[in-house]
């Protein structure tokens, strides 16, 4: 049924238009997969194209959520990180894919693009082939995962997801801490803790 093709896509776009630390698009799209017996190739793409809408989205609103509570100069610190990757373009695209490919949140990437006023287009391109490689892995161990869904519920909590869910929070962390500006011109990493108005 188309429907659940549409749920799909939603699904991932929810989970990936929140700015704070959520599970993956994919686990909902193996989720929505497993429970319809939808054709992997279908939620794959239903799935990756939601999760790119959402990832936009979350370009597109971040600036003005970041200028109503974040000071002025942290968000020209991260503008002027936004700057150096523009002036490299292929580095840029290329750290962009590689992260993607990786089995950590991209949350914190499309807030530092958000906040940092970068045009879509140096990130999503590299953003989506990336997501589209991963989340193809993830849906076709998918079906182990259903076989197994007893081991790995009991490992929900192992010592590799609060690693994540850690790193996660230091990306974060760095993000709005640390001095980019001070950082990139003068080799010198600085802590700024005040950056709320």
């Amino acid at each position: 049924m188309w429907w659940q093709y549409l749920l799909v896509f939603v699904g991932a776009l929810l989970f990936d238009i929140v700015p704070f630390p959520f599970p993956p698009a994919f686990t909902i799209m193996i989720l929505l997969q497993i429970s319809f017996h939808l054709n992997v190739w279908l939620v794959i793409i239903a799935g990756v194209v939601g999760s790119v809408l959402g990832r936009y989205i979350l370009i597109l609103y971040t600036p003005s959520i970041t200028n109503k509570y974040i000071k002025r100069s942290k968000n020209e610190d991260v503008q002027f990180l936004g700057t150096k990757m523009k002036e490299n373009k292929w580095k840029g695209q290329i750290i962009v894919l590689a992260y993607s490919l990786l089995p950590l949140p991209t949350t914190p990437l499309f807030l530092a693009a958000g906040m940092s006023k970068l045009n879509a287009k140096y990130i999503i391109p590299a953003f989506l082939i990336g997501k589209f490689t991963s989340d193809t892995l993830a849906l076709h161990a998918g079906k182990y995962a259903s076989e197994n869904a007893h081991n790995i519920m009991q490992n929900a909590l192992s010592w590799k997801s609060i690693v994540s869910a850690l790193f996660f929070l230091f990306l974060i962390f760095c993000l709005f801490f640390i001095d980019w500006r001070s950082l990139i011109q003068k080799k010198k990493l600085v802590w700024k803790f005040k950056i709320l108005k």
